[in-house]
């Protein structure tokens, strides 16, 4: 991994990160505990409504996966000052607001490991899992909740 920088592959992926959200309720952002940064549920910004098999198809939903992974990345870098200071992603949880035919959950979701695997090369392969949702906040298509290993 020496030598591997993940600042500079944002920008070799021509990759702007957003400004990093703020929690929609009474909660923190991020944890960090015993080199564990636990990152709060974010969805993907302009804050689309709808269902995956309803209102979008799997392929808008992996966009939205990836919108939402950009949202996770931002508060990464705004409360470690570096995405170099990552030192792998250790689980990623989608919850997919989908109608009840929907199938393709972990389609979806493949927009945000994608993006990490992206960014962070193999420092990003993570356990993961993903969830059919009857409903999550805002109606939002999918939200993710991340955990991290990183530099203290």
């Amino acid at each position: 991994m020496s030598g591997y920088s993940a600042e500079n592959r944002l920008t070799e992926l021509n990759i702007v990160l957003p400004e990093a959200s703020q929690p929609a309720a009474q909660y923190a952002n991020y944890i960090i505990v015993n080199g564990l940064m636990f990152v709060s549920g974010k969805g993907p910004s302009g804050h689309p409504k709808g269902k995956l098999g309803i209102e979008y198809t799997t392929e808008e939903g992996y966009e939205f996966a990836r919108l939402a992974g950009l949202e996770v990345l931002a508060v990464l870098k705004s409360a470690l000052g570096s995405l170099d200071k990552v030192i792998r992603v250790v689980k990623v949880q989608g919850f997919v607001n989908a109608g009840p035919e929907f199938e393709e959950h972990h389609k979806v979701l493949n927009g945000c490991t994608d993006l990490f695997l992206d960014v962070f090369g193999e420092r990003g392969s993570h356990a993961r899992s993903v969830f059919g949702a009857v409903s999550v906040r805002e109606n939002l298509p999918i939200i993710v909740d991340t955990i991290f290993q990183v530099e203290e």
